[in-house]
């Protein structure tokens, strides 16, 4: 099963036709919803419980949470925090049966004495349909609920926090457990949302599989249960060619550590062959770097590849390669540019673009239309900046939305990197990574990511389901080199070490199971 993320107005409509269509009462959703929460919230084995209830279904789930924990905890008290005209039908019913429980209910906010006192407080303020910022009594509230930092249960979504963008809407209350329902939203996946979430726990609570798996939901996460599908054969009747030939066009003067780790990453990813197309001048250089690895000297100006190195690239791909990585340290000038038109429009075989490779591109950004070869584009925020030119705070504010525009208007699939990374291709369909830690933001981890991806299209994937298993790994090596380096000490050599032990993990895990 593949797990969706969803918007607002997404899950909404999964609510209603729930409702509507399916005939599962709104009052049978908030009470499973409610059992959901009380079941995490006693794990804690909690003695002194604060709810705070706002006023639409969210504040319902958290005044329904009070009375299903109300006799396995010492002391609960729901505060109130809007009066009774203001909260939602739903939420109306719940505090009159909670009342008739004899669940204490306070109208107001708690004083800091109620709040010293309590060990848990469950957050049911606001929930995933919350647009505008909070203001006034209610803001001042939350931060100076924050500030006693008293572990804290969200009902869906931290109140406060955008279910779209994972923007902080003014303030908001910060998590250490969230327990939402159905399936995960937005704003618990992208910063600075996921920071606020704490440990996410996806609850069902009903919803119809029709609904929650529907084709109509483009946004999915990377599981590690869809990723091991995807890992290629390695049959015990093997040939080196059985496993594809990387090509990759990279390194400069001063650069050419991209390229040798773009090299490394893709034959430790399983490439049959790897060759380097690298400026003449630099062979001596690269061959002291590498072993298993191939170097193909080329014609170069002072510091890079000619244009008149474009006969012997394009004879390569032709003839032996069968995937190409371009850009890592490749160097941005005319020359490059000619050579990066040229195999757009001419390679018979899929394309990597990252660093430089880009950086040339966004001069050349129209050739796109007529390639002739599948392109998959892996920037950073700047990097795809300089692309579109479009800022990278606007990026990083809408990078779902803004990765799917670019692979529907270029006809290319692209890899934003970033926390989470976002891999979308041009019929709408994108997919948020799930491994990676912060020690990977390091020089050289996306010429990592260039080769494993690069190497992944020349064993048989197709771009797209290379790129989503290319991120994966990448992202499971960081994990599995942080356990041994930590975060302050990773470097992007480390990643590609790491790869052997990613594979083992995923495969043993298909063994066992087969």
């Amino acid at each position: 099963m593949i797990m969706k993320v969803v918007t607002s107005n997404e899950m909404a409509e999964i609510d209603r036709k729930t409702i509507n269509y399916y005939g599962l009462s709104s009052v049978v959703l908030m009470e499973r919803a409610a059992l959901s929460v009380a079941k995490h919230a006693l794990k804690l084995s909690p003695k002194n419980v604060i709810i705070l209830a706002g006023p639409g279904n969210n504040g319902g789930d958290g005044i329904a949470c009070g009375r299903i924990i109300k006799d396995k905890v010492k002391t609960v008290k729901v505060f109130q925090l809007f009066s009774e005209e203001k909260l939602s039908e739903d939420c109306k019913l719940q505090l009159k049966i909670a009342k008739k429980f004899g669940v204490p209910i306070v109208v107001g906010y708690p004083e800091n004495d109620e709040i010293d006192q309590a060990d848990t407080v469950i957050d049911a303020i606001f929930g995933t349909g919350l647009k505008r910022k909070i203001e006034g009594k209610t803001a001042e509230f939350i931060d100076r609920l924050n500030s006693f930092r008293k572990f804290t249960v969200a009902v869906d979504i931290p109140s406060g926090v955008s279910s779209d963008t994972g923007e902080i809407l003014g303030t908001a209350l910060k998590a250490d457990m969230t327990v939402t329902f159905g399936l995960p939203k937005r704003g618990h996946l992208l910063y600075p949302g996921k920071d606020y979430t704490g440990e996410l726990i996806i609850e069902d609570i009903g919803f119809p599989k029709e609904l929650t798996e529907s084709e109509n939901l483009n946004i999915s996460l990377i599981e590690r249960d869809f990723v091991r599908s995807l890992v290629p054969p390695r049959p015990k009747y093997s040939h080196k060619t059985r496993y594809g030939h990387v090509l990759v066009v990279a390194g400069s003067t001063g650069k050419t550590g991209a390229a040798v780790m773009t090299a490394k990453a893709a034959m430790r990813t399983g490439s049959g062959l790897v060759t380097m197309a690298i400026p003449a001048s630099l062979k001596f250089i690269f061959q002291s770097k590498v072993l298993e690895e191939m170097v193909l000297p080329l014609p170069c100006t002072v510091n890079t590849l000619s244009k008149e190195a474009l006969p012997e690239i394009m004879d390569f791909v032709k003839e032996k390669a069968n995937s190409v990585a371009f850009g890592p340290g490749v160097g941005v000038n005319e020359d490059v540019e000619i050579i990066l038109r040229e195999l757009i429009l001419n390679c018979p075989h899929p394309i990597v673009v990252d660093a430089d490779g880009i950086t040339v591109l966004s001069r050349i950004l129209n050739v796109l239309k007529d390639s002739q070869s599948e392109i998959i584009l892996t920037p950073h925020p700047g990097e795809l900046s300089r692309l579109i030119n479009i800022s990278v705070k606007e990026i990083e504010k809408q990078r779902i939305d803004i990765a799917q525009k670019v692979a529907k208007d270029f006809n290319v699939v692209v890899v934003l990197k970033g926390v989470p990374t976002v891999i979308a291709e041009p019929q709408g369909r994108a997919y948020l990574n799930t491994t990676g830690n912060p020690g990977m933001a390091t020089g050289g981890s996306g010429d990592v990511l260039t080769g494993i991806i690069a190497s992944l299209i020349g064993q048989g994937l197709s771009p797209f389901y290379a790129s989503l298993l290319g991120v994966y790994l990448h992202g499971l090596s960081g994990d599995i080199a942080s356990r041994k380096k930590g975060f302050h000490g990773l470097i992007a050599g480390d990643i590609i070490e790491a790869l052997p032990e990613a594979f083992i993990e995923l495969t043993d895990e298909m063994d066992s199971k087969s």
